[in-house]
């Protein structure tokens, strides 16, 4: 069975800026790829540059782009041109396509260009690829390379016919120093090096090199068709052609091709389902290549064979390992739980790359596109080393780096806001952060809850019992939250009063994009304890039902507009469970949390039939990196990582014939009761 068959590369990618059904983009890379690469339909907005219904082309774009909310770096685009009609203005360039007729596949691309009468075909590597240009007729045929924004410079070697192209483009985060060095290696004799062009904007001469914020170059192709290979680095050319030489030399398109295919087909076989529902199948295996894209790595192999990468904190260049395009709110919740099943030795490599985070720029990360952008609050990083360390992928030499890292920002306001728990100092002094100094801070009281019982985890690992004694004490600080009047979890004032004006449906303000109902519950470490303040499971139960039996109606708080995940929130219509975004995504299993998995079965059955496929339009909202897709995953297969931290996941309903993790099957109905634990799974 050929899995990538079954892959919908396109899932979710039917999103404008106001309403997202998934925010993604068919990616043409390998698993966790340094380089990926995607049609660019429109450049007039930058961040949503690719549409599914588009059948204009602008041309193939060089990506690295985790959202379109964090946006792209290093970017760069490709296009194959018979007449030159525009340089760096896709406006003037873009040649129309049929998108039926596209291939879009994990590991290979294939468009025609109508206008040009050119297949342009590609096969990524981790750090390249390898690129075939077919033109029906010799004669003023061009391959342009052209900038998406920031600055750019090229220069043809006509002696190795070699293009050396780099741009400093980035539009996030921290990124000293920053540039993406491209080689593009053509054969010899392909090149005739006199007919070449250079433009700046749209005004073309003769030339070689060229640079600027519009230059672009248009290399002049000898023959009807011909092979190329692109190779990038963070760190130089020179890196950039070992990259070539390791990855691409020696090696035809087609072979690269079938490597790639294998190394897709490895991945997405790791777990294998037996179903007779086709579209369920579909969506499983789209959701099954989401799920390994990010985090992008974000280191290279040195003349000696070891791994070095570019320090976007300094601009140095470092020995080790590092990842990045990854926001740990959003991932913690699935991804590396779930990679803890299908991707150890992975898992392992990224969670040394994130600890040593800390050595590089004093801080864990938080939000990482290059550099640290810091975008959403909180360090939910917390959970991943958490996770990690109990389930045995992180040696104590490591674990001691990351309990420092982790008590830091627990303790210290960071003197830039992108960095740590925001409010740290007053959540330390109060139990909470107060709503005059931070925004969002019913989120932050809750998160920084939850991080201290992750800390509390780690420092038992580690034989640490004055820090676990006082974390432990720490973590029921979400109590002090909690309304028993109204049944929330409400800001309070640096005197202990809550918030005066308080509508359980106001969005923003105090919640992080949600209201009251989505973020009151965000208590997994301790859901028996949160059942007390109730006044018992039942009662908690109660809660969950009438959030689901509630209108999804809301008011705009916090936010100078209708942001689009409350567009999304009412569109999906079950109840004020926002299943479009993350901070409703264990809303679901608290049923089973609290020993009615039954109730959980039912919710999650609905979810994955009515809000999931794997069509252009197949999320509820964003996907964030793996994180949605992963959820379906986990709701197909019957479990769920409830508390990241705890080496256990609850029951849910399993929703196909049989189930293998590698060669192991996973049938959650033998498990008695309504957790299952790690080491039962592996």
């Amino acid at each position: 069975m050929k899995y990538c068959n079954y892959v919908n590369t396109k899932q979710g990618s039917k999103s404008v800026h106001r309403y997202s059904n998934g925010n993604t983009l068919p990616l043409v890379q390998l698993p966790f790829g340094m380089a990926a690469f995607a049609p660019q339909t429109v450049e007039n907005n930058v961040r949503w540059y690719y549409h599914p219904d588009s059948r204009s082309l602008e041309g193939i774009r060089l990506t690295h782009q985790p959202s379109p909310w964090i946006a792209d770096y290093g970017a760069m685009i490709f296009m194959p041109q018979n007449k030159l009609m525009g340089g760096a203005d896709g406006e003037e360039r873009w040649s129309g396509f049929r998108p039926e007729d596209a291939v879009l596949s994990p590991y290979y691309l294939k468009i025609r260009l109508l206008r040009s009468r050119c297949d342009f075909e590609l096969a990524p590597t981790e750090r390249g690829a390898a690129v075939k240009v077919k033109f029906d007729e010799d004669g003023g045929n061009y391959l342009s390379v052209l900038p998406v924004k920031g600055n750019c410079s090229y220069r043809f070697n006509e002696k190795t016919n070699t293009l050396y192209a780099s741009t400093d483009m980035h539009m996030s985060g921290e990124a000293v120093k920053f540039k993406n060095y491209i080689v593009v290696k053509f054969p010899d004799g392909s090149v005739d090096a006199d007919k070449t062009l250079v433009s700046s904007g749209e005004k073309f001469r003769s030339g070689t090199k060229c640079r600027g914020k519009k230059a672009g170059i248009h290399i002049a192709l000898k023959n009807k068709e011909t092979e190329i290979k692109i190779a990038t680095s963070y760190i130089s050319f020179e890196q950039a052609m070992l990259n070539l030489k390791t990855e691409l030399s020696g090696k035809t398109f087609n072979q690269i091709k079938n490597e790639a295919e294998n190394i897709w087909e490895g991945y997405l076989s790791r777990i294998k389902i037996e179903t007779k529902d086709k579209k369920l199948f579909k969506t499983f295996y789209s959701c099954m290549y989401r799920a390994f894209l990010y985090p992008h790595k974000c280191y290279e192999y040195g003349k000696n064979g070891n791994p070095v990468h570019y320090c976007p904190h300094d601009g140095s260049i470092r020995n080790g390992v590092r990842y990045t395009d990854n926001g740990f709110w959003d991932t913690y919740r699935t991804v590396y739980p779930f990679f803890a099943l299908v991707a150890k030795d992975e898992l392992r490599e990224m969670l040394r790359a994130f600890i040593m985070e800390y050595t590089e720029s004093g801080w864990l990360p938080r939000w990482l596109s290059i550099g640290e952008c810091g975008c959403m609050p909180s360090t939910l990083v917390d959970a991943v080393i958490c996770d990690g360390a109990v389930k045995g992928f992180i040696d104590n030499d490591l674990l001691e780096i990351a309990l420092e890292g982790m008590i830091k920002h627990s303790v210290t306001n960071a003197p830039h806001k992108r960095f740590g728990r925001n409010g740290a100092e007053s959540y330390c002094k109060l139990g909470y952060v107060p709503y005059e100094e931070e925004k969002e801070t019913v989120n932050l009281t809750l998160d920084a809850a939850y991080g201290d019982w992750c800390i509390a985890e780690v420092a038992k690992i580690l034989g640490k019992t004055d820090i676990e004694k006082e974390y432990r004490k720490r973590a029921l600080n979400y109590k002090n939250l909690f309304d028993p009047e109204t049944g929330f979890m409400r800001a309070k004032d640096k005197n202990g009063k809550f918030r005066p004006d308080f509508t359980p449906i106001g969005w923003g303000r105090d919640y992080t994009e949600g209201s009251a109902w989505q973020n009151s519950f965000a208590v997994p470490h301790d859901i028996d304890g949160l059942a007390e303040l109730y006044g018992g499971k039942e009662k908690l139960i109660k809660k969950i039902d009438e959030l689901f039996a509630a209108p999804p109606h809301y008011e705009i708080i916090g936010y100078g507009c209708e942001i689009h995940e409350i567009t999304e929130m009412a569109a999906v219509d079950f109840g004020q469970c926002g299943m479009n975004n993350q901070p409703s995504f264990h809303i679901p299993y608290i049923y089973s949390a609290l020993d009615n998995v039954e109730k959980t079965a039912y919710w999650v059955k609905k979810i994955c039939d009515e809000l999931f496929s794997f069509e252009d339009d197949g999320f509820p909202g964003d996907e964030d990196n793996g994180t949605t897709a992963i959820w379906y995953i986990f709701g197909v297969l019957g479990l769920y990582p409830f508390c990241p931290g705890r080496p256990e996941y609850v029951k849910g309903i399993k929703q196909v014939d049989k189930a293998f993790i590698g060669e192991k099957e996973l049938d959650v109905n033998k498990f008695d009761g309504n957790k299952i634990q790690f080491k039962d799974l592996i």
